[in-house]
């Protein structure tokens, strides 16, 4: 399915606060796509970075600031919000956070502002992105393991010693982050993104033809899953649930039916490296960024396949005697359930839910966009919250940029002020989005026209 983007009614809301810190390429994904007048128009409203647009009635506080390099973000029943940050290994500048790479952020007197920060966790290695809450603990991705914090009731930070659940996650070379998510039966199901960008030869070099079979599939680029109630298990690749999954940004459970979503980073450099096949246009609107509907057993096609929206299949890549337009092998592989533009990275995704937000977007997905790095010579993109509609359980219609104006002027790596990471939905249905650049978190509400 191929998407446009339907204009939204847009107020800019202001938001206390400046963004603090140098910028990161961080994940070195993808990330592309609106059109520059779109685009401009929006720089235009918003110069600063420090204010949001959104729909007409939302409103953005900023719930805390300067965290780090904030990434995936988890809610209790409360409404305590946990934030798990790390160091990019592409940054060696960045500073550890004294305390722990883990947030806790409570707001004690509801004015849309945490006023209790506590950090706490390991204050060595380089963090995490993923982080869930069960059961009354907090799970934590931390290097190549996942920890799971006890909290007793009302506790805002864990006392006690973490239990491992999982250990020995491949963490070395490309996409080492491995985002996660748990259903409410206690199915851990953990991304374990690729090594390389399309499984050649000789990663990223002009020419060189992809491995055949790719040998990363056995541990790399799918989700495997294990359980959430055991501790010491190791990774292990008899557990891999999907395949084929370049990297899953963002993983999900639908509330209409328990089915697992993840947001999949595309491929890069085709023009660059395929210059006889692909122009730099092509390069830059190619492949889509992807909301997967994840299935057991199933495989997603990379790094065989690619899927191209104009097309609206997949076709073969070119390391692997693809010409733009064969589909040999691929025609048995899983599509997208929606696509996005080019290169966007799709870094987070999270489902409404409750009666906070207009009827309209209950049941819909969030999706944070990290923003593009590879697209040049066209203008870089993303760097934004989208909307992806729902109905009967499934993705419907034409996704909405829901909030803009976090890099400011420029969207561009290494001048966008803020970039959206991670998501979490409040138990009223307030939305939070983090930024892994400048370490802010956002709380954004309705409050009617």
């Amino acid at each position: 399915m191929t998407v446009s983007i339907r204009r939204l009614a847009l107020t800019t809301l202001t938001a206390a606060g400046a963004g603090m810190g140098a910028c990161t390429g961080g994940d070195r994904g993808p990330g592309a796509g609106e059109d520059a007048a779109g685009d401009t128009a929006r720089a235009a409203a918003v110069p600063t970075g420090d204010s949001l647009a959104l729909p007409r009635g939302f409103e953005a506080t900023v719930f805390a600031d300067s965290l780090g390099q904030a990434r995936h973000m988890t809610t209790r029943p409360n409404g305590d919000v946990y934030v798990n940050t790390w160091r990019s290994p592409y940054d060696s500048a960045r500073r550890v956070p004294s305390g722990g790479f883990l947030v806790a952020l409570r707001d004690t007197n509801a004015d849309g502002k945490a006023d209790q920060i506590r950090r706490f966790g390991s204050e060595g290695g380089n963090g995490g992105t993923g982080i869930a809450f069960f059961k009354d603990a907090i799970y934590v991705e931390a290097g190549p393991a996942i920890l799971r914090y006890r909290l007793q009731p009302n506790q805002l930070v864990p006392a006690g010693t973490p239990d491992t659940i999982l250990s020995g996650l491949p963490a070395a070379g490309g996409h080492p982050m491995h985002p996660f998510t748990i259903d409410p039966e206690g199915n851990l199901f953990v991304n374990s993104g690729s090594n390389t960008n399309s499984c050649q030869v000789t990663d990223r070099q002009p020419g060189s033809p992809g491995e055949r079979p790719c040998k990363e599939l056995a541990t790399r680029a799918g989700i495997w899953r294990y359980s959430a109630n055991r501790t010491r298990q190791r990774f292990d690749p008899g557990a891999r649930y999907a395949t084929g999954i370049r990297n899953a940004g963002g993983l999900a459970i639908g509330p209409a039916d328990g089915a697992l979503y993840a947001t999949q980073h595309g491929r890069d450099q085709l023009a660059e490296n395929w210059p006889k096949l692909y122009d730099w246009k092509q390069s830059a609107e190619l492949p889509a960024e992807e909301l997967l509907l994840v299935v057991s057993g199933g495989d997603y096609g990379w790094p065989y396949c690619y899927y191209d929206p104009g097309q609206e299949k997949r076709v073969l890549a070119p390391e692997y005697g693809g010409d733009r337009r064969k589909v040999g092998e691929c025609a048995e592989k899983l599509g997208p359930a929606a696509s996005y533009p080019a290169h966007w990275a799709p870094n987070a995704l999270a489902f409404s839910a409750g009666e906070g937000f207009p009827e309209s977007y209950r049941g819909g997905a969030f999706i944070a966009f990290h923003g593009s790095w590879n697209r040049a010579p066209e203008p870089q993109q993303g760097y934004n919250v989208v909307f992806q509609p729902f109905s009967g359980g499934k993705p419907s219609g034409d996704y909405q940029v829901f909030a803009d104006g976090f890099a400011g002027p420029r969207k561009e790596p290494g001048m966008a002020r803020h970039r959206p990471s991670g998501l979490a939905v409040g138990p009223d249905g307030a939305l939070y989005i983090s930024d892994d650049n400048g370490g802010r978190v956002w709380r954004v509400v309705y409050g009617g026209e």
